[in-house]
C-alpha cells in the first residue's frame, strides 16, 4: 500500500483521505506519513486541520511522525507548520513538541543537522522552554530536548537539573541519560554528584537514581563507585539493591 502511495499524485491521496470511512483514517494517515513523498505530505497538509480534526487523529499523525525511523526534513516542516501560531488542545501541543524533538534528533543522526528546518525545530523547543511559566510546560520541553540529544543543549538541561521542582529535575536528568558517553563531561558528572549526594537540597529518589546511573554508565571513576556504594547503606532496600546490581553488572 505504501509503495502504491509513493507513486500516487497529491489529488489522488487527498481524495483517498477525504473519502475514507472514519475508522480507516488513522491507518491511512500512518501510511501517508510512512510514504513521505512530496505529494503525500502535501496531501496530508491539506487534509489535516488542527483546529477541527478529532484529537485522536491528530495524535495518530504526530505519533507516526515521531516514530518514523528515517524522517525527512519535509515531515518536520509539516509538523512545525501545523503547530505554529495555533490555539491547540494542550495534549496535542505537548505531543507535537515532543515529536519535534524526536524528528530533530533523527535528522541529526542522518547528518542533516544543518537543514534550516532543523534549526527552526531546535529554536521552537528552546523558545518554548524560555517562555514556559508552568511546570508541565517546562517538563514537556525538556523531554523534547532529551529526544533531540543535541550537544549544544546540554548546558540548558544542566540549568534545570538542580534548583527546580522535582518534576523538572527528573525530566532534565532523564534527558541527560539519553546522551552518549562522549558528551557526558566532567561538568555534567559534578552536577550529578551533587544531586545524588544531595549537596544542596534533598532530591526525590527518582532523580537520585538517574544521577547515579549517569555516573555509573559513563566511565565511572573509582571514587564515584565507592561513594555510591557507601551511600547505599543509608537508602531504602529497593533503591540500594538497584544500585548494587548496577555496580555488579558494571564489574562483570
Amino acid at each position: 500500500f505504501i509503495q502504491m502511495l509513493r507513486s500516487a499524485k497529491k489529488r489522488d491521496i487527498l481524495q483517498l483521505l477525504r473519502r475514507a470511512p472514519q475508522e480507516m483514517c488513522p491507518f491511512l494517515v500512518e501510511a501517508v506519513v510512512a510514504t513521505q513523498s512530496v505529494a503525500s505530505l502535501a496531501a496530508l497538509s491539506d487534509f489535516l486541520d488542527f483546529s477541527k480534526e478529532p484529537k485522536s487523529l491528530l495524535e495518530t499523525f504526530l505519533y507516526a511522525a515521531a516514530f518514523s525511523p528515517r524522517p525527512s526534513g519535509e515531515l518536520l516542516h509539516l509538523v512545525l507548520d501545523k503547530l505554529d501560531g495555533k490555539q491547540l488542545a494542550p495534549e496535542i501541543w505537548e505531543t507535537g513538541i515532543v515529536a519535534v524533538g524526536s524528528l530533530v534528533g533523527k535528522l541529526c543522526q542522518q547528518k542533516l543537522c544543518g537543514l534550516q528546518v532543523v534549526e527552526r525545530g531546535v529554536e521552537t523547543i528552546l523558545r518554548g522552554l524560555r517562555d514556559a511559566e508552568e511546570e508541565p510546560k517546562v517538563v514537556i520541553h525538556l523531554l523534547a530536548l532529551g529526544n533531540a540529544r543535541l550537544p549544544e543543549t546540554i548546558p540548558t538541561l544542566l540549568d534545570h537539573t538542580e534548583d527546580g521542582p522535582t518534576a523538572v529535575t527528573a525530566a532534565a536528568t532523564s534527558a541527560l541519560q539519553r546522551f552518549p558517553t562522549a558528551l557526558i563531561s566532567s561538568k555534567v558528572k559534578r552536577v550529578m554528584r551533587r544531586i545524588f549526594h544531595q549537596k544542596r537540597r534533598s532530591y526525590d529518589k527518582t532523580c537520585r537514581l538517574a544521577a547515579a546511573e549517569i555516573l555509573l554508565d559513563n566511565h565511572p571513576s573509582p571514587m564515584d563507585v565507592i561513594n555510591i556504594l557507601l551511600a547505599t547503606s543509608e537508602m531504602e532496600t529497593e533503591m540500594s539493591t538497584f544500585l548494587l546490581l548496577k555496580v555488579q553488572n558494571s564489574l562483570r
